[in-house]
């Protein structure tokens, strides 16, 4: 079993027995077991399978499959790949009960919100789809004790406020968090953040987030952890002191620096329950978020333009924040 980063680059060390594969935007996490048997830990967009593969085959050897899928969550962009996982390696998928209803095709998401603010990744959120996957004879509910199947050294903490069956990873041993999208550790609301994964300790992607209450419940249950290392589902890992101080300070803060001053959830979130969506509140988005909207795509079109135009010049260009 290779325990270091591949020459190749195709995958990433998180600690001992952690790995992480970057999918365009997205992570995904391979998890080894005691026994050398290993966790698939979501399955990131479409393109995800072959580099999944491959990091598998360089891991742990050709032709080892995983013993299990554990999801995070079921948006687009963590089970994207799940289909030609299971057609490949038929095994178990497991999710939180609340988070059933997306994988069985019974019930969409509430709608993306692309008039929270924070950059092009949120003004693209109306394009991204919120309708179900139909895994119905694959996907198992994880029992409620917080146990995981398959992964005796872990226990699952329900962080919900991004999706209704989040969860969260925790391993005791060396303190290790795998966050899912509770809260992440780049401006994933910022094409800018995504491209130059510039480490900070960030509330939920807003523009998915359909409950900034439970969001911020979930923040604090999980800065109370203390956790020495964190792995996200968007954003490079992060360990030490300033990673805990700064998820501590967006535990206290989170009103401040996680919830968009306006958006479809904010004042009142969606309803779900054990047989999906409930209720989703009105779009009311104001004129003042549309045209803060607006600027904000204009900035960032400009912003392209000008890099495009730099790019044939020499010397180091400095990237601003957008």
């Amino acid at each position: 079993m290779r325990t270091e980063n591949n020459e190749s680059g195709s995958f990433f060390r998180v600690t001992e027995g952690v790995w992480g594969i970057k999918d365009i935007m997205v992570n995904v996490y391979l998890i080894a077991n005691p026994d050398k048997s290993w966790v698939l830990v979501d399955a990131g967009l479409k393109s995800a399978f072959p580099k999944i593969k491959k990091a598998a085959a360089e891991l742990f050897g050709e032709d080892v499959p995983p013993v299990a899928v554990i999801l995070t969550h079921g948006h687009f962009d963590h089970v994207g790949s799940l289909e030609a996982v299971l057609r490949e390696w038929h095994v178990p998928v497991y999710a939180h009960f609340l988070e059933t209803p997306y994988l069985t095709g019974k019930s969409d998401y509430p709608p993306a919100d692309s008039s929270v603010g924070g950059g092009l990744m949120s003004s693209l959120a109306g394009l991204y789809p919120n309708d179900p996957i139909d895994l119905i004879d694959a996907v198992k509910s994880l029992p409620i004790d917080g146990n995981i199947p398959f992964m005796p050294e872990w226990k699952y903490i329900h962080t919900p406020g991004h999706a209704p069956g989040h969860i969260s990873l925790w391993r005791e041993q060396g303190r290790v968090l795998v966050a899912g999208d509770a809260f992440v550790t780049t401006r994933q609301e910022s094409v800018f953040s995504v491209v130059t994964q510039r480490k900070v300790i960030s509330g939920p992607p807003k523009y998915f987030t359909y409950d900034w209450y439970q969001a911020d419940k979930s923040v604090n249950a999980l800065a109370d952890l203390s956790p020495e290392i964190v792995a996200t589902g968007h954003g490079k890992p992060m360990a030490g002191q300033e990673m805990r101080q700064q998820l501590m300070d967006l535990a206290l803060n989170f009103s401040d620096r996680a919830v968009p001053r306006y958006g479809r959830y904010v004042a009142e979130p969606a309803v779900a329950n054990r047989d999906g969506v409930v209720s989703v509140p009105q779009d009311r988005t104001s004129t003042g978020a549309i045209w803060a909207l607006a600027s904000s795509v204009a900035v960032i079109a400009l912003g392209c333009v000008y890099f495009s135009r730099q790019r044939s010049k020499k010397g180091v260009l400095s990237l601003p924040s957008f």
